[in-house]
Formats: C-alpha cells, structure tokens, sequence
C-alpha cells in the first residue's frame, strides 16, 4: 500500500515540475523583442520628451480677490473678529 501511495506521489510531483518547465519557455518566445544597435539611444543624450499641454481653468461665477475683499468689509462690519471675518472686521 505505501509503495503505491508513493509511485503516486513520484508520479505528481514529475508532472508538476515538467509542467513548470514548459509554461515559462512557451510564454518567454511569444514576448521576445531584439533590440538592434540602431534602436538604442546614444550614450549621454536623452530622447526629447513632449510635455504635456495646459489644461485650462474654468473660474466659473467665482468672485475676484478685489471682490471678495469688498464683500466681507461689507458683511462683517460689527461681527467678532474671528472665522471668515478676521481682519474685516471693525
């Protein structure tokens, strides 16, 4: 029984390790690229990167500084100089 138990065994770990073997070496020459003298860049110089553009703003309906300032002078006038309203108030 135990010499069974241990051709099965053998036998498992045989197919296991062939296997292993052969995926790896089927997958690796799908994916295999040469790389020719031509296709390296030269030694010192870097390949001129594009940068990429500005993607532009929108302010929307937002007020300006200028705006703001007026705004909370206004509103904060005989309010604690505390929060939103430190240094407007008077």
């Amino acid at each position: 029984m135990k010499t069974g138990h241990l051709a099965s065994t053998l036998a498992s770990v045989v197919l296991g390790l062939g296997w292993l073997a052969a995926v790896p070496a089927s997958g690796a020459t799908d994916n295999f690229t040469a790389v020719t003298a031509a296709d390296k860049p030269a030694k010192g110089k870097k390949p001129k990167q594009a940068k990429a553009p500005k993607v532009p703003t929108d302010k929307g309906s937002a007020e300006s500084k200028p705006e703001r300032d007026k705004r909370l002078m206004r509103e904060c006038r005989g309010r604690p100089n505390a929060g939103a309203c430190e240094g407007y108030a008077s």
